[in-house]
């Protein structure tokens, strides 16, 4: 019997696959996915799933036989493979030649460049020496692999250059150097496209980032002036056309205290910083990633409140319960209060879930969700009954 809808491949197992389960089965599209091991977070929700590497062909192969097209939780699978899937008729979600500029932070530079994207000072650097001559403070990054604030170096002497290089040598990748910006905050401008051209922009949000890791998203970014909003969602929407990204793209930005906007970074699949959407937004990130993979018409990204605030909920050192037993406090603290957890064991500055937040009052909102996201961490005792 012929399946009710297009089977769509997933690669990678972690959360933000297991939030593409949701909307699927609301829109009734049977996923596949490959999976790391058997129980993480998605392969928990996904009935289909196949443990595999994504670093091998084969691999690959079987998870997107008979799938109308593959998308990804993350960008590491090796470009080769992803143009052997689409030489062999498979739909590849962003393509390769768009998610290289995703996976290779030097290649995202040049390409930037050459549109006029307005970003950071960079250059490809080969030793400390050249480090020296680009210029201290800078920020060192692997060009390939890093992500959460891994594979990240602030430098300020020729030293201090030493472990990246190490990083870049055993990897067998480059090192980028940046100017290290004096921003006033970062900013996240997220869209989705479609393979006929169709795009959705959401409202510019402010992020809060600490050791790399995304802590805290205010949707809209307060404060900001509509048409540097405007022109953030211009970069996004420019970006995702010129390099031909299908499905979610995410625009990491900086906001200099004179006013100018400077791309940090790109992700081109369902992204933190988007969180929010699942439950601020009309149709949310995850949606409408399935939606434009499979070129079907986007849904509104429009806000469905005032205010949304995400915190995410980090593993701590103190916390060894489980995550479960936060729910009688904080869901009788806050009946409005949305909580998505992934599925995973607990270690200290882990991902293992986040809180939603919405509503008219933008403190309100902050104070909830922070709140909330403490008390699930185990960082707040019971004087904050």
């Amino acid at each position: 019997m012929a399946e009710r809808a297009p089977r769509l491949a997933v690669v990678g197992g972690g959360q933000l696959a297991r939030m593409m389960a949701e909307p699927a089965a609301t829109l009734g599209v049977p996923l596949r996915l490959l999976a790391e091991r058997p129980d993480v977070s998605a392969a928990q929700v996904v009935p289909d799933h196949l443990v595999g590497d994504h670093r091998d062909l084969a691999d690959l192969e079987a998870v997107t036989a008979g799938c109308v097209a593959v998308t990804f939780d993350h960008e590491h699978v090796p470009t080769e493979h992803l143009r052997a899937l689409e030489a062999a008729g498979v739909a590849v979600r962003p393509g390769p030649d768009a998610l290289v500029h995703a996976q290779d932070k030097a290649v995202m530079r040049r390409r930037l460049a050459e549109l006029g994207v307005p970003c950071p000072r960079n250059a490809v650097v080969a030793t400390p020496a050249d480090v020296e001559a680009f210029g201290f403070p800078c920020v060192l990054k692997t060009t390939r692999g890093g992500y959460d604030g891994k594979g990240v170096w602030v430098v300020r002497a020729p030293a201090d250059a030493d472990p990246a290089f190490a990083a870049a040598a055993a990897g067998g990748v480059e090192v980028l150097a940046e100017e290290l910006v004096d921003f006033a905050r970062e900013l996240s401008a997220i869209v989705a496209r479609s393979p006929s051209g169709q795009a959705a922009a959401y409202p510019v949000v402010e992020t809060v980032q600490r050791d790399g890791i995304c802590h805290e998203v205010t949707a809209p970014a307060p404060d900001l002036p509509e048409h540097r909003a405007t022109q953030a969602q211009e970069i996004a929407l420019r970006v995702a056309g010129e390099l031909g990204v299908v499905g979610i793209l995410a625009v990491e930005l900086f906001e200099t205290a004179d006013g100018r906007l400077l791309v940090n970074e790109l992700a081109m699949r369902p992204h933190n910083t988007g969180h929010w959407t699942q439950d601020g937004a009309v149709t949310s990130q995850f949606e409408n990633h399935l939606r434009a993979v499979l070129d079907l018409p986007l849904g509104s990204p429009a806000p469905r409140a005032r205010w949304s605030v995400m915190v995410n909920v980090l593993g701590s050192a103190s916390e060894t319960g489980r995550l479960y037993d936060g729910y009688p406090h904080a869901m009788a603290r806050d009946p409005h209060l949305r909580v998505h957890l992934y599925g995973k064991d607990l270690r200290p500055g882990r991902k293992v879930g986040h809180v939603n937040t919405y509503g008219d009052d933008l403190e309100d909102c902050r104070e909830r969700a922070r709140h909330a996201a403490a008390w699930f961490a185990g960082d707040l005792g019971d004087e904050s009954e």
